[in-house]
């Protein structure tokens, strides 16, 4: 048994999003940790989500984002803003990020409050947080060593938030070694060591993670867990593809929804794990925007003209 039914606590980080195109500038309420906590509030379980936040006109439409979804908030200071990443998408281009100097500076503060949400949480999960930040790390670790809810991570590095490789790295091992399920890329192998994503779970797994889901864009997901590994291609659902940003925030939120009280024990019970996780990237996938979405968002739709 992992966890009773409870309150989710999610700890990472909430900005904006600035998609620019050939057409037109965009803006949506994002980052990895946000997306999970709004994705896991959207999959039916009550999250508070512990992020950095600024008492400014972008951090009041985060505010208001999570306020939609019923999202709890426990916001540490922003004394240079709110985060914000902007995207340049040229046609026939790959995406090319730049983050602000708020985004660079990211910092979580471990209060009264946020220590008490951790120790009465009945899962935490860690996205996108400052490993390569020794203090910060330290803070979370002893936080986390005052809970008994099991622990997701998902590395989610950003090259343009990473200030030291090493130091993130052994910041990151040093929470995943203990955590119940970890997320990660085969982008997120490239950036932090620079290996093939199978060493790299292969690795984690004999570290001490219970259960690593290794994620591979268009090429689908596999788990490997208690000696299984178990893989799953991208879902087929309808419609055209719109926009990816959200995917790898949405896979992780449905594996934690799936995971919340025991992890499988036989290779099937990972397969509807990732089944289930395909189906709601898959469906996150054709609207623009990383808002988590279930493949019932695409009933009765105008396929044609989904994102437009």
């Amino acid at each position: 048994m992992l966890a009773p039914m409870g309150r989710i606590v999610v700890i990472g980080d909430a900005l904006i999003d600035e998609l620019r195109d050939d057409a037109n500038v965009r803006e949506f309420v994002g980052g990895a940790a946000l997306n999970v906590a709004v994705g896991l509030a959207r999959l039916g379980l009550a999250t508070t989500l512990v992020a950095m936040v600024g008492d400014d006109e972008p951090g009041a439409h985060i505010r208001a984002y999570l306020d939609d979804y019923g999202v709890d908030l426990l916001a540490s200071p922003a004394p240079l803003g709110s985060a914000r990443a902007v995207s340049t998408r040229t046609a026939g281009g790959e995406p090319a990020y730049a983050f602000n100097e708020a985004a660079r500076a990211r910092r979580i503060r471990f209060g009264d409050a946020e220590r008490d949400a951790i120790a009465h949480a009945a899962f935490v999960v860690v996205s996108c947080f400052a490993f390569d930040d020794a203090e910060q790390t330290d803070e979370l670790v002893a936080a986390l060593a005052a809970t008994d809810a099991p622990v997701a991570v998902d590395p989610n590095p950003r090259a343009g938030m990473l200030h030291d490789r090493a130091a993130f790295v052994a910041g990151f091992e040093g929470v995943a070694r203990h955590a119940a399920l970890v997320k990660i890329g085969d982008d997120d192998a490239a950036l932090l060591y620079g290996a093939p994503l199978d060493a790299i779970r292969e690795e984690l797994v004999r570290d001490g993670t219970r259960a690593v889901l290794a994620t591979r864009g268009r090429e689908g997901a596999e788990v490997e867990a208690g000696g299984l590994v178990v893989a799953r291609p991208v879902s087929a659902l309808p419609g055209p593809v719109v926009d990816t940003m959200g995917a790898g925030d949405a896979v992780f939120s449905s594996a934690v929804a799936s995971v919340l009280f025991e992890l499988p024990a036989d290779a099937e019970g990972w397969g509807r794990v990732l089944d289930r996780a395909m189906d709601v990237a898959a469906a996150t996938c054709r609207f623009e925007g990383a808002l988590l979405r279930t493949p019932s968002a695409l009933s009765g739709l105008d396929l044609d003209r989904l994102g437009t």
